[in-house]
């Protein structure tokens, strides 16, 4: 039986995409760093890793979860001590903690266990950054966001991302 990486995550559209990729290119990015591809660039909801292929018809209906559009600002510049290069909302909106928060109580419903970890609503700008130097201001990102997405990701082919299904 086969597995399929998964993840949920809010997808942006072209234009949010251009906006990110301009402040991830904004960084002084020392070497061996590994600025995330402008394809991938997008914020995580859950993680939901290797998971049979056999369940997935399930989890594409039992991840429709309510929510209502939402504001989603992003400008906060960081370099977390992992390394990890993120650009981060000043403040989460409520209506993102709330998707973020169903999609949570949704989980084991579905034989999934939500993160233990504290939710920090951050788009990945790159891996293995220590050392970059941290932009002190990029195009203001104001991002209306009016679905979630179910992502498979594909480490294995080059590293890959499949949108599976957009949930309104």
């Amino acid at each position: 039986m086969g597995t399929t990486r998964l993840f949920l995550a809010l997808w942006p559209d072209p234009g949010v995409r251009h906006q990110l990729r301009e402040w991830r290119d904004l960084w002084d990015w020392p070497r061996g760093a590994a600025p995330v591809h402008t394809d991938k660039l997008h914020l995580t909801l859950h993680f939901l890793g290797n998971q049979p292929s056999d369940s997935l018809p399930a989890l594409l209906d039992g991840l429709a979860v309510p929510f209502s559009p939402f504001r989603l600002q992003l400008g906060v510049a960081e370099l977390w001590h992992n390394g990890i290069a993120v650009l981060s909302p000043p403040s989460p909106p409520p209506e993102l903690l709330d998707l973020h928060a169903a999609l949570s109580a949704a989980l084991p419903g579905l034989g999934l266990q939500p993160e233990a970890r504290t939710y920090r609503p951050h788009v990945t700008m790159a891996r293995r950054a220590r050392g970059a130097e941290i932009p002190q201001n990029g195009p203001p990102i104001d991002w209306q966001v009016d679905h979630y997405t179910l992502v498979e990701s594909r480490p294995g082919d080059g590293g890959g991302y499949t949108v599976l299904r957009e949930y309104r």
